[in-house]
């Protein structure tokens, strides 16, 4: 779920920064560059881990600011295909189920086909029914649901989009309960 991820940057470090020392003006550029952003195929950005190396501090002639090339490493979010995760049923519709990992990262989705067979929409409830051998198990909004990463997906950066559109997700993630174990995890306590 978590990966470490090397990375290489030319930092400019802006003069307002220069009076603090170089590791924590650096780490001050590195966080309002990187932290809570979705990097293409490494995933969201979680934290500094650390600074390996740092070269450089040249400044270019009209700019009070130098330049270091900086080797550093940080935590991604970036969930692997077929890892089992925990998070809470948030809405659902007759496409299927969205899930959330707190305020932490809302773009899962488990589609109607990869929910328990045979499941069926309650219009009436709003909520997804797994038939398990003729007992109805209510997929109940904010319960913990088990479910298998099957795709980790970045989208392509849209050039326009609709007023009414939903915000873009730089980073989807599609799931699976259609196995035992997976599903509302009250069922299988």
């Amino acid at each position: 779920m978590f990966v470490l991820t090397v990375l290489q940057d030319t930092l400019r470090i802006p003069p307002h920064n220069l009076s603090l020392p170089l590791q924590d003006a650096l780490t001050r550029q590195i966080c309002s560059l990187y932290f809570d952003k979705v990097l293409k195929d490494l995933g969201l950005c979680v934290t500094l881990y650390d600074i390996k190396a740092v070269e450089g501090g040249f400044v270019f002639p009209g700019d009070g600011a130098p330049r270091f090339t900086v080797d550093f490493r940080l935590v991604m979010f970036r969930p692997f295909v077929g890892e089992v995760l925990i998070a809470k049923l948030k809405t659902c519709d007759k496409s299927g189920l969205y899930l959330s990992l707190g305020s932490f990262f809302d773009d899962i989705h488990i589609p109607e086909h990869l929910l328990q067979q045979p499941s069926t929409f309650d219009e009436d409830e709003k909520l997804w029914v797994w038939n398990y051998n003729g007992t109805p198990m209510y997929m109940d909004l904010d319960e913990d649901v088990r479910f298998r990463v099957v795709q980790v997906k970045y989208p392509p950066i849209p050039i326009e989009q609709e007023k009414n559109a939903k915000p873009f997700a730089p980073m989807q993630i599609t799931g699976d309960v259609n196995a035992d174990g997976l599903g509302l995890v009250a069922w299988w306590s």
